[in-house]
């Protein structure tokens, strides 16, 4: 009667941990119960392993067409699988073109469809004078829109202002998609601090200020309440923007947010001069910053984790010369996803409902599928990963499906090992072995 039942002692239910049978059947969880049914088969045993809900990501740079030298679908969503991650989310950069038209979007839909081993999904983008383009790219199936306010690093992606997200959010909340914004604002007229010494990591954090956060954070909380659009303030490394955010909130504005692993695992403190493979933007701020992260994380003012996964080239981050103001910003982590949120919250008294929450159900709700995607509940997909919480491992460059290695995680020490990935109920990732690739679907 049914394709696959998975039973064990810590299955992660909306209701908490259960010792719990879940019955797969037509890809989809048919039930979740106490004890196996009569004449079952097709039984997996995990034991005390953990079965959590396959994670969403929603905030991953795959980069092609165009640019797949630096990632693409096939290394990027092999990647996924290998760390529990069924359902991502394409951002509409560093890809050439950069997803702005619906001509842009299809030869993303196109390239990305024989090669997807997870489920995908895209944002459209947002950059000046292309709101007509922003209904006919709703109507393909963008699942939101992606803005800055400061230079993306893309010369095709320019930020916008004011002015034309006046234009855009009010069409975007007529449909009722979240709007993201990477925020980052400069005063007019304003120049970035100089760094001076450009192997300095605390100079690259001060040519960054907080303040600069809390400027974009400021405009898009009354953006949000003039036009009353989904707001959703991407990567949140600023901790002084967290008292503005509170306020947005009680106020019940439709504004989500998310900051990104990196800002929780890593302290700029402990960054070495000229170790470029941190930058990032904005940048890993002071340990005292990020802890107020994760207070605001663990209170909810923080809504989920996503990991901004931004690889280049190597040589774009300018590796031998350690310059920070020249070498590409963005961190691979996409495939650690799980271990190094779980490592650096064990230690913080972080439970797994809660892991649940910020990687899987939150994450579902931005990208539009949380009536499918996001718990182990009848109804849903099938989609699980199986991880062990207290086994440990040490990330080497070498067991990374990420296009390139280039990560600041190699030879850090981890908790929690992804043992086994399913997608609709189908085995596609087992034991640091692919099963079955090609499972994933655009949605």
């Amino acid at each position: 009667m049914y394709d696959l039942i998975i039973k064990g002692n810590n299955i992660l239910t909306p209701d908490g941990l259960q010792q719990a049978a879940v019955l797969v059947k037509d890809g989809r969880i048919h039930a979740i119960q106490a004890h196996l049914p009569e004449g079952a088969f097709n039984i997996v045993d995990i034991g005390d392993k953990v079965l959590m809900p396959g994670i969403t990501d929603p905030h991953v740079h795959i980069n092609e067409p165009g640019r797949t030298d630096w990632e693409g679908f096939d290394t990027a969503t092999r990647a996924a699988i290998a760390g529990g991650i069924t359902t991502l989310v394409d951002m509409p950069l560093n890809s050439s073109p950069v997803t702005t038209t619906v001509q842009a979007l299809e030869q993303k839909i196109q390239a990305a469809a024989p090669q997807l081993h997870a489920d995908c999904g895209f944002w459209g983008g947002i950059i000046r004078g292309n709101d007509n383009e922003i209904e006919p790219l709703i109507d393909k199936g963008v699942r939101g829109f992606k803005a800055f306010l400061v230079h993306s690093g893309i010369d095709e992606f320019p930020n916008v202002t004011a002015a034309d997200l006046d234009k855009v959010m009010p069409i975007i909340a007529r449909h009722n998609l979240p709007l993201l914004v990477h925020c980052e604002l400069m005063a007019e007229g304003q120049h970035p601090p100089v760094q001076e010494n450009k192997r300095s990591h605390r100079q690259y954090m001060a040519s960054r200020p907080q303040a600069w956060e809390q400027a974009a954070i400021d405009l898009m909380i009354r953006l949000c309440e003039k036009y009353s659009c989904r707001v959703h303030i991407v990567h949140l490394s600023a901790a002084d923007a967290i008292e503005q955010i509170v306020a947005a909130k009680e106020k019940g504005l439709p504004l989500t947010v998310e900051t990104a692993q990196h800002y929780l695992y890593f302290n700029g403190e402990e960054v070495p001069d000229g170790n470029t493979s941190f930058k990032c933007a904005p940048p890993i701020r002071e340990r005292e910053n990020n802890q107020q992260l994760w207070d605001a994380l663990k209170a909810g003012v923080i809504d989920f984790v996503a990991t901004d996964h931004s690889p280049s080239p190597p040589e774009l981050k300018e590796l031998e010369t350690g310059d920070f103001t020249k070498a590409w910003g963005g961190i691979s982590s996409l495939q650690l996803a799980l271990p190094a949120l779980w490592t650096a919250g064990r230690s913080r008294d972080v439970t797994l409902p809660q892991i649940a929450q910020w990687l899987c159900e939150k994450p579902a709700i931005l990208a539009g599928v949380q009536d499918r995607k996001g718990k182990v509940a009848a109804g849903y997909d099938a989609d699980f990963v199986v991880w062990d919480p207290e086994r440990s491992f040490t990330v080497n460059a070498e067991d990374l499906y990420h296009k390139h290695k280039l990560t600041p995680y190699v030879n850090e020490t981890l908790y929690g090992v992804v043992e086994q990935t399913y997608i609709r109920g189908k085995k596609v990732f087992d034991q640091g072995n692919f099963i079955s690739l090609h499972q994933g679907k655009r949605y």
